[in-house]
């Protein structure tokens, strides 16, 4: 399974469920890899990996073959593909090459054998990135804020993804919406959950993550948060998204 890890909109915790939800289900035996595909490298710096060369841009370029830029995490089986700031090349110098939309693909397929699970952390934008992964993926997975703009931000996603369901991936899924920053203190978070369960009924994870800080402070010490502080909330959280997403793919 290939899942893209996609919102368009930033701070909604993506790549804190990327990182995560790769260790939870490393934590449960999968072989996962985690494809850094944002030019920032945050998914990278978080699992305490090194950009140094090769890493994804040289493997699009074909500079490189993609196994030689999976690099250990340190957690059990989890791997990393890290990205750096080279990758934003991509948006420049593959337009108007002729099927650039399947270069990801095509590269992840050397490597797909040796996974029951694939994750590619996507960048915060609608770019040339995001729409190679979701071309790639056979479901996309949005991690979602409890905030009143939230709504607003999912729309223009899940209207991308009609239109590369309607071409470039007709087997594109949505593997589910995952609801982030929840905090049941407050009537807001409530709210939200409830609009967003109302608007996209069957969707939407019954798991929920909650604001936690040690989920916040894992990423400064490169370590997933069942590394940081297996304790806590946000560990008991994404190891029940994890679960729940073999429940759903299953």
């Amino acid at each position: 399974m290939i899942l893209a890890i996609a919102n368009q909109k930033g701070g909604v915790g993506k790549t804190t469920t990327a990182i995560n939800l790769g260790a939870g289900l490393g934590a449960l035996e999968r072989r996962v890899l985690l494809v850094d595909c944002d030019p920032q490298g945050n998914a990278t710096r978080g699992l305490g990996g090194k950009a140094s060369p090769p890493h994804l841009y040289h493997a699009l370029t074909g500079d490189f073959p993609l196994q030689e830029a999976i690099r250990p995490s340190g957690f059990p089986n989890l791997d990393l593909v890290p990205s750096q700031r080279d990758l934003v090349g991509v948006e420049v110098e593959f337009v108007g090459e002729p099927g650039w939309e399947g270069r990801l693909k095509g590269i992840l397929a050397t490597v797909a054998g040796r996974y029951d699970t694939i994750l590619l952390d996507c960048p915060p934008s609608l770019g040339h990135l995001t729409v190679s992964a979701l071309t790639a993926a056979d479901g996309v997975l949005v991690p979602l804020q409890c905030e009143y703009f939230a709504l607003e931000g999912i729309t223009e996603l899940m209207s991308t993804v009609r239109r590369i369901q309607g071409g470039l991936n007709p087997r594109l899924a949505i593997a589910g919406i995952l609801l982030t920053m929840y905090d049941d203190r407050t009537n807001l978070s409530k709210d939200v959950a409830e609009d967003i369960r109302s608007h996209f009924a069957g969707q939407v994870f019954e798991t929920v993550v909650p604001r936690n800080i040690r989920l916040a402070e894992a990423p400064s010490h490169g370590l997933p948060i069942f590394q940081y502080d297996i304790k806590s909330r946000g560990a008991e959280a994404y190891l029940a998204v994890a679960r729940e997403l073999l429940r759903r793919a299953a």
